[in-house]
């Protein structure tokens, strides 16, 4: 899930909320000091995992697992990490090739953003010059994300200064995609994600197949791996502040400020819809309701106007309760590193499937005591740059290519 960001310009956006950042210190000490606030200012991350020999020669090598998770004064609090991420976190410049394949299921059509060429700050990359066996990775993005978001961007980045290829798998819509049958994405629906992951395999028959995905991105994927076992082409793959339980996110959309975040994401799917509403022409008949869609104000607004009469479902409530990753970690048969924050307001941690991930040895799970919600502002980088997360995601795709090396 992916809030609305502002755009703005580099040169603003640094001084803008460098403004911010203090502002916020300062608000955040005073509330430290009324409340008598002795917290350490970094704790490890919480590390579950079953005890196996593989487990362990990962864990090892996973350097971000060694140091303290260390908080950026101001920014203790989940909300307030969440949205300093959003409007101030650095936006590399990032060009694509698009590439649109058809999904022969029902016609559609899901836009592939392979990147070409990038800058961000004094460093320049390119892609032509990677071999064709190069580890491919596929991003699925947020709710609402794609290719253009900032925490997209800096991973494409930081795979390739790895030697990996990224490419950014756009969910219908999302992205200035395309839209050409009247169905968009869910939760659950892993029939794009099936087509993607033959055809990025087919580009590059050689290379090793990874992928990461943030938010309902992961939620997807996770079921993605549920689903097809062993029978994928992808050899290992991370889960990035997943909700797992949607009917668990969907009541916790219902409190406090959390409404806010449900407002904005149901106002952009809304906006998205509004775009293709043609398409829905003359479909009330069977279920669809077109006008509440392009006027939702909450993602289950959105969600009972289109999504579950699209994938099938009697009611709202049947479509989260079926379509949460959560069951699906049982079945997992590749190894899957699964990465949530304590204090994530809209992926809350007692949404977490800690006894299935603590039970399945292809699984191993990372808690940060902080981090928001698709922030982790904390590291080399921080408050402005990559997410802490890159790099711990990078260390554990070199790793699983060296163990599968060595098979």
């Amino acid at each position: 899930m992916q809030l609305a960001r502002t755009r703005v310009t580099r040169a603003s956006m640094v001084p803008v909320g460098g403004v911010a950042l203090a502002i916020i210190r300062v608000a955040a000490r005073l509330s430290a000091a009324i409340r008598g606030d002795t917290r350490p200012k970094g704790e490890l991350p919480t590390t579950i995992a079953k005890d196996s020999e593989r487990n362990r020669r990962v864990l090892a090598k996973l350097r971000r697992l060694k140091q303290p998770y260390e908080v950026v004064s101001g920014l203790e609090n989940g909300h307030v990490e969440t949205i300093f991420a959003a409007f101030f976190r650095s936006q590399p410049d990032v060009k694509y090739h698009r590439d649109l394949i058809l999904c022969t299921t029902d016609g559609g059509c899901v836009a592939l953003d392979w990147p070409v060429e990038a800058s961000n700050e004094n460093e320049k990359w390119a892609w032509d010059d990677l071999p064709d066996d190069a580890p491919v990775v596929v991003l699925f993005p947020g709710l609402t994300g794609g290719s253009g978001d900032s925490y997209v961007k800096h991973m494409v980045l930081s795979c390739r200064k790895y030697g990996m290829r990224a490419v950014v798998f756009n969910s219908r819509a999302t992205a200035d995609s395309p839209v050409t049958t009247p169905q968009f994405y869910s939760a659950s629906f892993t029939g794009d994600a099936k087509d993607v992951m033959l055809h990025v395999h087919s580009k590059y028959p050689n290379a090793l197949l990874f992928a990461a995905g943030w938010s309902l991105g992961a939620n997807i994927l996770v079921r993605y791996l549920g689903e097809v076992g062993n029978d994928t082409p992808l050899r290992a793959a991370i889960s990035l502040c997943n909700p797992f339980d949607l009917t668990l996110s969907d009541r916790n959309f219902q409190k406090g400020f959390n409404r806010i975040y449900d407002y904005k994401l149901g106002r952009t799917l809304s906006r998205m819809f509004k775009k293709h509403m043609h398409l829905f022409d003359g479909m009330e008949g069977q279920g669809f309701k077109p006008h509440i869609a392009s006027n939702s104000y909450t993602i289950r607004d959105f969600d009972e106007a289109v999504t579950r009469v699209s994938f099938g479902f009697d009611s709202v409530d049947e479509y989260y309760e079926w379509s949460g990753s959560c069951h699906m970690i049982p079945k997992v048969q590749i190894p899957l590193l699964c990465v949530q924050a304590a204090d994530d307001p809209i992926a809350p941690a007692h949404a977490i499937p800690y006894d299935e991930l603590r039970c399945n040895d292809n699984c191993i799970l990372v808690v940060t005591p902080n981090g928001g919600h698709l922030g982790w502002i904390s590291g080399e980088t921080a408050p402005f740059g990559a997410p802490w997360t890159d790099s711990l995601c990078t260390d554990f795709l070199n790793c699983m290519k060296e163990e599968l090396v060595q098979l």
